[in-house]
């Protein structure tokens, strides 16, 4: 059976981190990801972990659309090397062609623009604006606290309820996390229900 996820947006730095293994697993994703004839969309860039699984993927021999604003392509940080770089006006623009454009969203390592594009997807899932499911590699530990916050502090709060909290989908092993995103992907997530 064909998997639903033909097309995988990938979320991560524009920077390499300090900690070696975070730019290793942004390789191996891509490549992993070429070799499953999963096509990769990604901000666009040539630097850090986004030129890293942009390269994983084309040494795999993989498709790569890149989505990256204007005002960044003025700046020469686009990746000249994709199969197709979309070039949109702006940070919004980029997140709404990204989603269009794939069947799921995977997070990796990297800042505030990362997880500020985490978190739209997830709140679009619970809006109902798609049903695409949300990964997140948890590599050597980067996200331990912000998966303690979202699975725990949330729903303690009484802000989340923990059916979506599982929303996002956790896993330190690249296979194991496509995976686990084609699952969700053939389920569906778990829907948001207002208290009546």
């Amino acid at each position: 059976m064909a998997s639903p996820i033909q097309s995988l947006c990938v979320f991560c730095g524009s920077r390499s981190g300090t900690n070696p293994a975070f730019e290793a697993a942004s390789f191996a994703t891509g490549r992993l990801l070429a070799e499953l004839g999963i096509r990769l969309v990604y901000g666009g860039g040539s630097l850090g972990l986004m030129g890293a699984v942009a390269n994983g993927c084309l040494e795999g021999g993989g498709e790569v659309i890149g989505v990256i604003p204007g005002f960044l392509m003025d700046l020469e940080l686009g990746h000249q090397g994709v199969t197709r770089l979309e070039v949109v006006p702006d940070m919004l623009e980029r997140k709404k062609r990204m989603a269009e454009l794939s069947d799921g969203f995977l997070t990796l390592p990297g800042g505030i623009g990362t997880l500020d594009e985490l978190f739209e997807m997830l709140t679009w899932v619970r809006l109902g604006v798609h049903q695409k499911p949300n990964g997140l590699l948890n590599v050597d530990g980067f996200y331990d606290e912000l998966i303690s916050f979202c699975h725990h502090t949330q729903v303690e709060g009484g802000f989340l309820s923990a059916a979506n909290a599982h929303n996002l989908i956790v896993s330190d092993s690249i296979p194991d996390i496509l995976d686990r995103l084609d699952e969700a992907a053939r389920t569906g997530p778990s829907a948001y229900i207002t208290a009546s």
